[in-house]
């Protein structure tokens, strides 16, 4: 069981990075954030059916559009929004389709002011997409990146880099926990590397993203699996702010637990919400908008 005495132990092991890292004031589209005072939320907007968080698929650009609207009044800063489900044996939603739902959508909230991010590993779709006013990249992909840190900074967009271990989130297979129990340190290595890479092609707006809730094969829907898995998303939450010392603001998903929680799975977000919190978590990215914003909330108060 985790205690308050693993968690002060982390704290007092790297208490120097949680007081000291600062990361970069990022402007996105007409705001700018200042992510070492007040941290945001990235509400999710899916258009594909696929998805299995089924209460934020959205079945036609009315629907996603509106939705996109509700967020933004519950306390979303950015809206993401994907086209294809990361989900294992999915169907595949190529350039061309994610292009096509995606921009009827893009244009209307774009001329609306509300700032979005696209959920792709295709330069192509990135492209088309800061076009027509997205503001932000959410890459879920490795293969491809110099491609679309170009792209990126052709627009002087933002992107959010993932790491993932597969060539894109719907070519992940197995996760190798042997690498679970302190991953600050290839996360570490990973982005250095990557944010190298991506500043060195005129990137200079990031976001990091250890993407503790990307499908693995072994990780949902596997009671077996259920500890292992969610001890090395909540390590990777609380641990967090160790990221912060490459000079960028972390970015995470709130992961979810369905064979925990059953049927109250959407309370699963709210219980990582409070672990991602107290590793500084500098952008949040849920379903649960108006419920991780009363958590953050009231995390700030007391």
């Amino acid at each position: 069981m985790l205690t308050l005495k693993d968690i002060y132990e982390i704290y007092d092991k790297h208490k120097d990075d949680y007081h000291n890292a600062q990361v970069q004031e990022i402007t996105i589209g007409h705001r700018k954030f200042n992510f070492n005072s007040q941290s945001a939320i990235l509400g999710v907007i899916n258009l594909s059916t696929d998805s299995w968080w089924n209460h934020s698929i959205c079945y036609n650009p009315e629907q996603a559009i509106r939705r996109a609207k509700v967020l933004t009044a519950q306390g979303a800063d950015i809206i993401d929004i994907g086209a294809e489900a990361s989900s294992p044996n999915t169907e595949r939603a190529d350039e061309f389709k994610q292009t096509s739902s995606l921009l009827p959508v893009l244009q209307t909230l774009s001329k609306e002011g509300i700032l979005t991010s696209i959920e792709t590993y295709y330069p192509e779709v990135a492209r088309e997409c800061l076009k027509a006013g997205a503001n932000v990249i959410n890459f879920t992909g490795r293969e491809n990146s110099d491609e679309m840190y170009r792209v990126v900074a052709d627009f002087d967009a933002a992107i959010i880099i993932c790491y993932l271990q597969g060539k894109h989130a719907r070519d992940v297979g197995e996760f190798d926990f042997n690498l679970a129990q302190d991953p600050i340190d290839l996360f570490y290595d990973y982005f250095g590397q990557e944010i190298e890479r991506a500043t060195k092609l005129g990137v200079r707006k990031i976001f990091i993203d250890p993407a503790v809730g990307l499908g693995y094969t072994n990780f949902y829907y596997q009671y077996q699996n259920v500890s292992s898995r969610m001890g090395y998303q909540v390590r990777s939450l609380l641990n967090g702010f160790r990221l912060r010392k490459l000079g960028f603001p972390v970015f995470h998903t709130m992961p979810s637990a369905l064979e925990i929680f059953g049927e109250e799975v959407r309370s699963a977000q709210l219980f990582t919400a409070v672990f991602a919190a107290l590793g500084k978590t500098d952008l949040f990215r849920t379903h649960e908008v108006s419920k991780i914003k009363a958590v953050l909330e009231n995390l700030d108060i007391i």
